[in-house]
């Protein structure tokens, strides 16, 4: 589950969304019917574009729902109650995942 926001895109579709998390397309817009923190913007064809931010709060529900077991009444409620603490917290784990990752490669090279 990894998706590059890159800084010069400012949407992405909901294929390209559901293909980074390896799910279907209708857990992504289930989900955006579920969680009022996900406010995708609808393009003229009615199809959902998803913003970098949205693309953030689906990490985290991802991450609630799927990694740790949430049902989706105590996802929303998690989010509801401890919402910054818990992006800061996601926002911490995802960096230090990725400085391992560094790391890995490196000792890898020696």
């Amino acid at each position: 589950m990894h998706i590059e926001l890159s800084a010069d895109k400012r949407y992405y579709s909901i294929g390209e969304v559901a293909k980074a998390f390896d799910v279907n397309a209708s857990l992504i817009r289930f989900w955006d019917s579920e969680f009022d923190i996900l406010k995708p913007k609808k393009n003229a064809k009615g199809n959902r574009m998803f913003t970098p931010e949205d693309v953030k709060n689906l990490q985290l529900i991802y991450h609630l729902v799927k990694e740790r077991g949430f049902t989706l009444e105590g996802a929303r409620t998690h989010l509801k109650e401890g919402q910054k603490k818990t992006l800061d917290k996601f926002d911490i784990i995802s960096k230090l995942e990725a400085i391992k990752v560094q790391l890995t490669n490196i000792k890898n090279e020696l």
